[in-house]
């Protein structure tokens, strides 16, 4: 079933909406209130609610974009020169962005549950791995690395980077350790 076109006003204030959700979720993830968000966006209660039917839809219609932005430029670099420093320069860019956002941060930890649905989820996995995959063909990454240990390096550094912030050269120490020695 198609969704219904919106009118110019209720997409300014769906754009409205979605621009202070990432606003909100970046610092406060999903403990900020809608009330808050409607706040923000400079519109009522009602009008967050008429587009978004609950606070997890609306976190994973910020979430979703940004990790189908993610996938995109993975994509992107699947024809890059330098298959391995396109490959860790994704990697070190994916942390370093979502450790700066909570959302993001909370959804890439995961991979199921609100910040994944199954395309954007899906698109990522798939993008991120042919990166992987490119980059170990070309003998820049260790062959024993997978999707799944990729993911669950992204996972460990969001950690590493939230819980010990001052400590930045944790994502080096793994960038180093995923590179193929000889």
């Amino acid at each position: 079933m198609d969704k219904p076109v919106l009118r110019a006003d209720a997409r300014r204030n769906r754009a409205k909406v979605l621009a202070a959700a990432e606003e909100a979720f970046a610092v406060d993830g999903l403990a900020v209130p809608l009330d808050e968000i409607a706040r923000i966006a400079g519109v009522g209660a009602g009008t967050v609610y008429r587009h978004f039917p609950s606070k997890e839809a609306l976190f994973q219609a910020v979430v979703v974009e940004r990790v189908e932005q993610f996938a995109k430029e993975a994509r992107e670099l699947l024809t890059a020169e330098d298959p391995g420093e396109a490959f860790f320069g994704f990697f070190k860019r994916v942390v370093k962005q979502a450790s700066a956002n909570r959302a993001l941060c909370d959804a890439l930890a995961e991979t199921t549950g609100l910040g994944f649905n199954a395309n954007a989820g899906t698109g990522f996995r798939s993008a991120s791995q042919a990166l992987l995959t490119r980059a170990q063909a070309a003998g820049a990454v260790r062959e024993d690395i997978d999707g799944d240990d990729l993911r669950a390096l992204i996972a460990g550094c969001l950690a590493a980077e939230r819980y010990s912030p001052e400590s930045r050269h944790l994502v080096r120490v793994v960038v180093d350790g995923l590179r193929k020695t000889v």
